[in-house]
């Protein structure tokens, strides 16, 4: 590895051509990663998963004072199976005055811009401090940001605002929606579907608790939206289940079935309400299966729980960044992000990034060549605020 300064395509294309799926290591990027800083100059630092097959990286450059900018991103991706795609999602192509590659929009290309800025900073000096921080396990409940978030205030001089670079068009959205996922695994009882008056159909009781999230839609969906409700798109709080599995045979009432209740709360509403009213029917449904057979029964555990981004009255995070940009318009997001747990720690924290969320996850995912060029922009203009 030699000390040159990559550019930012150069960067993403290395970036892509790790296939960090949330499934697998991301030791590989890491590892490169780290030894890219460590070539410029900068210590980075990391932070394990209990399994040790995944690590958060964050790094420093700068007065080792506190008051800095953070640049967050993840290192994860979604999986490409059964995708169709044109092109390798693991080679950054262009075609079309897009760059095609899983993960370009969401967010290694935001992460290829972030070490750009970081190693530039370090070359250039700054009088202000820079950070980086990228995750693992944000598309599996943003898992992985609080613990690492946790050794960097431990590690590291804090700063004052976090830049989460997920897709937003370059703007600043300063809120979105708190999202939690419930395990949910129900247990019944086989018999010949002939007798199913003696058995207890797991596929079938669960579908009671997925109709009951459809209730919760239309109730929220025919509320009059108050003022923070009117900022989100859909204007409601929403439940959702986006797959289930179970069963064994279409003869057989179902042993098992499995799925994950996920809520995504408005910020103004309370995520532990709806928890509190899912685990209240769930017992409900319980008591049913248990009258039929004794030994059926329902497993709940909460598989992540992501605070929404409140709005911040004269947010650092979000002034920087309007400064940066020149965008005064007010904007907020229904997708979670990493921002609320950096702002319950006591960072202020604001979204902005390269490329639209609508690309994101899908099969040839992309980001405007115009998109990253902008992230690239704007990464000039922090760095030249940082300076003095």
């Amino acid at each position: 590895m030699t000390s040159q300064r990559l550019s930012p395509l150069q960067l993403m294309e290395k970036l892509i051509s790790f296939p960090t799926v949330s499934r697998d290591s991301n030791l590989d990027l890491v590892d490169w990663v780290q030894t890219y800083l460590q070539d410029h100059g900068i210590t980075a630092h990391r932070f394990y998963n209990d399994a040790g097959d995944k690590a958060a990286l964050f790094a420093h450059v700068g007065p080792m004072v506190e008051g800095g900018i953070v640049l967050s991103g993840h290192t994860d991706v979604v999986p490409v199976d059964g995708q169709n795609w044109s092109s390798d999602p693991w080679v950054v192509t262009e075609r079309d005055g897009r760059y095609f590659g899983r993960g370009t929009c969401d967010m290694k290309g935001f992460d290829a811009l972030a070490l750009w800025a970081l190693v530039e900073a370090q070359h250039m000096g700054v009088a202000r401090p820079l950070q980086i921080a990228l995750s693992f396990d944000e598309e599996v409940g943003c898992t992985g940001a609080p613990p690492m978030i946790e050794a960097m205030l431990q590690t590291l001089p804090k700063a004052s605002a976090v830049i989460v670079g997920e897709p937003s068009m370059m703007k600043a959205v300063s809120g979105h929606k708190g999202g939690i996922g419930i395990t949910t695994t129900l247990v019944g009882h086989e018999v010949h579907s002939s007798l199913i008056h003696q058995g207890v159909n797991a596929i079938m009781f669960g579908a009671k608790l997925v109709d009951w999230a459809n209730k919760v839609n239309a109730e929220n969906m025919a509320r009059s939206p108050g003022p923070v409700a009117q900022m989100f798109d859909p204007p409601f709080s929403t439940a959702h289940v986006g797959t289930i599995r179970g069963g064994t045979a279409e003869n057989i009432t179902a042993k098992e079935c499995h799925f994950i209740m996920g809520f995504r709360v408005l910020p103004d509403e309370n995520m532990a309400d709806y928890e509190a009213r899912y685990l209240q029917q769930v017992r409900a449904v319980e008591a049913q299966m248990q009258a039929i057979h004794p030994d059926a029964h329902i497993l709940t555990e909460r598989r992540f729980d992501v605070p929404g981004l409140r709005p911040e009255a004269e947010g650092e995070a979000e002034a920087l960044v309007r400064a940066v940009t020149g965008d005064n318009a007010s904007h907020k997001v229904s997708y979670g992000t990493e921002a609320g747990q950096f702002q319950e720690r006591g960072y202020s924290a604001v979204i902005c990034g390269p490329g639209n969320i609508d690309q994101a996850h899908q099969a040839d995912e992309y980001i405007s060549v115009a998109q990253f060029q902008a992230g690239h922009a704007f990464m000039q203009k922090l760095l030249q605020r940082l300076a003095h």
